[in-house]
């Protein structure tokens, strides 16, 4: 009668109730201390992300400065080709001086009727033909120029600068037609081709 009673397990009522009311507090230490480490790995994350943007900021300026180089340049080297396909394809200062040379020499030989052939067919179509010669020749050699200058440009500016790939392509396109088309001028102005024909 007066014996104390025993679960089957063999422990004490309440023993459970104690374990657990533990567990507990040890599981809430547990789960703050994980969310004070998250708390301050988020904190440093954020520093350093705010580190690396004030890094970054002195160099804006100095990109939005490449940026614009590049496009001065680049235009630059399509003017370039513009200029060299007008003096192959002719200009209207071109078509203008070469009236005004056939105007000139059609004057000239009403006040000359015993002129002779050759210098009839120079008057009146040697000079006109060289003054597109000539003007497609002065078109030439500014496309030649820009061109050339748009490659040349980075050795006298910002040695980190960089010059864009398509930049030196239209450049060297500029150079190309801009070359051929001043030969062709000369060659031309020197009726080496298709000069007037022969009246002998």
């Amino acid at each position: 009668m007066g014996t104390k009673t025993v679960d089957e397990t063999g422990a004490e009522p309440g023993t459970e109730a104690k374990s657990d009311q533990k567990n507990m507090h040890v599981t809430k230490e547990d789960t703050a201390a994980d969310a004070v480490e998250a708390t301050e790995a988020v904190e440093s994350v954020e520093e350093a992300a705010e580190d690396e943007l004030d890094d970054l900021e002195p160099l804006q300026p100095a990109a939005a400065r490449k940026t614009s180089h590049g496009v001065g340049q680049g235009a630059a080297g399509i003017v370039s080709v513009a200029l060299g396909i007008v003096s192959l394809t002719g200009s209207w200062v071109g078509t203008v001086a070469s009236a005004r040379e056939g105007i000139t020499g059609a004057l000239e030989m009403q006040a000359a009727p015993k002129a002779s052939v050759a210098t009839r067919l120079q008057a009146l179509y040697g000079d006109s033909w060289q003054a597109t010669a000539l003007w497609g020749g002065i078109f030439a050699l500014v496309a030649l120029l820009v061109g050339v200058g748009v490659l040349v440009r980075p050795a006298f500016g910002d040695p980190d600068q960089v010059q864009a790939p398509w930049i030196k392509s239209v450049a060297w396109a500029g150079v190309s037609v801009g070359f051929i088309g001043l030969l062709l001028a000369v060659l031309k102005y020197s009726d080496v081709l298709l000069g007037l024909p022969s009246t002998g």
